[in-house]
């Protein structure tokens, strides 16, 4: 009996050493036959990790030396050469400076030519400026009518007060219609329906 067990063990052992060998023996022509693109594949990944790397790296930087030139300008905001870095490094934050730099001068011709920047809020920004500060009823009507417009309830206050200034009340009020009761001048515009001139 003894035998016999022996020999049914040794018969397992050999079919399952002819399993791993037939394993290996596969495996070994799969990796022949798909070495150069198994290799590829390898390199790729190695390569697009590398350049993830190297992006984000470059990127944090560039936002370190953004940030440092910024700082130099509110130190010194005549200083030209680090107004041309910030530009390079960041145009946004340069546009961004620029227009905070208008702003505090008045400089209507800056903020003229922030109208067309390519930071989104800041375009909406530098229009609504140069509307309100020129108090043309015009002009803040036009940025009102703009969708996505930030100011777009208080351009219509603005031009309603200026109209109630020249005597135009029944403009201002339709002006003054055309604010939702969702906005938050809405209280604002009541207010100057109500008590306004009439």
């Amino acid at each position: 009996m003894s035998i016999k067990n022996d020999i049914e063990m040794v018969k397992e052992e050999l079919t399952s050493e002819e399993k791993f060998f037939e394993k290996s023996v596969i495996t070994e022509r799969f990796v022949k036959k798909y070495k150069n693109i198994l290799i590829a594949g390898v390199v790729v990944v190695v390569v697009a990790i590398a350049s993830n790397i190297a992006y984000d790296v470059n990127k944090a930087s560039t936002q370190v030396a953004a940030n440092e030139t910024l700082s130099e300008l509110k130190a010194d905001p005549s200083n030209v050469a680090a107004l041309t870095r910030l530009e390079s490094l960041s145009p946004a934050l340069h546009d961004v400076f620029i227009y905070s730099k208008a702003l505090i001068d008045k400089d209507m011709k800056t903020l003229e030519s922030l109208k067309s920047s390519d930071v989104a809020p800041l375009s909406d920004l530098a229009t609504y400026e140069l509307a309100q500060s020129t108090k043309d009823v015009n002009a803040l009507t036009t940025y009102a009518l703009n969708q996505d417009a930030i100011y777009k309830d208080l351009a219509q206050v603005q031009a309603a007060i200026i109209l109630m200034n020249e005597g135009n009340i029944d403009k201002a009020h339709l002006k003054l219609q055309t604010i939702l009761d969702t906005s938050p001048l809405a209280k604002v515009a009541k207010a100057l329906l109500h008590y306004g001139v009439k």
